[in-house]
């Protein structure tokens, strides 16, 4: 597990640090980098966001990574708005995604307060990114934007209607929380990721 190579995907994305310091407490140091070589040649990717999709997908256009995402082959792991940016299209400034899940990504109705920020749980759990985690876990969202439940959700949230905590699909996971904040339940599905 320790002498994996992880990458987390560089572009300029909010919460690259706190993804960095989550790998480092589990003993991995992960290398942040925009170059496709480094990218290609990493055992895990992690792909982090957090911030406005259309100006998030510009700065993944600017070094070619909207092109290199979707041809990954190892195991990739979006966060948050990685996550969305991993669907076909979000309302977001009506931005195209990079067409990992054929999905869209809505906004939340103002019926409760938006965003959605703070512990939630998770239901629905199933795959290998929940091995020893329990349902109804809680887990830290903070997101305007949600991708409804499909036959990709590995992980399902309530708030204002039930909505995808995870995705996956062939070698891409993704959560909409922030495991990297999301303590005990974090750890492990990081770790779960780590030994897939």
């Amino acid at each position: 597990m320790k002498d994996q190579k992880i990458v987390i995907i560089d572009y300029d994305a909010g919460n690259i640090q706190s993804v960095k310091y989550a790998f480092e407490r589990l003993g991995i140091t992960p290398v942040v980098s925009n170059d496709e070589e480094v990218i290609r040649s990493a055992d895990k990717v992690i792909f982090p966001g957090v911030g406005e999709a259309a100006w998030a997908m510009n700065s993944l256009r600017k070094n070619g990574l909207d092109q290199l995402i979707p041809q990954l082959t190892q195991p990739v792991l979006g966060i948050c708005l990685g996550m969305q940016l991993m669907c076909e299209s979000s309302e977001e400034s009506n931005t195209k995604g990079l067409g990992i899940f054929p999905l869209q990504v809505k906004r939340f109705t103002n019926e409760r307060k938006v965003p959605h920020m703070g512990w939630n749980q998770l239901e629905e759990l199933k795959g290998s990114l929940f091995k020893g985690v329990s349902e109804m876990e809680f887990a830290y969202f903070v997101h305007s934007y949600y991708v409804p439940c499909s036959e990709e959700t590995v992980a399902s949230c309530d708030y204002i209607l039930n909505f995808s905590a995870s995705l996956q699909k062939d070698n891409f996971y993704a959560c909409q929380f922030h495991p990297e904040k999301s303590g005990e339940v974090g750890v492990r599905i990081l770790e779960n990721f780590i030994n897939l």
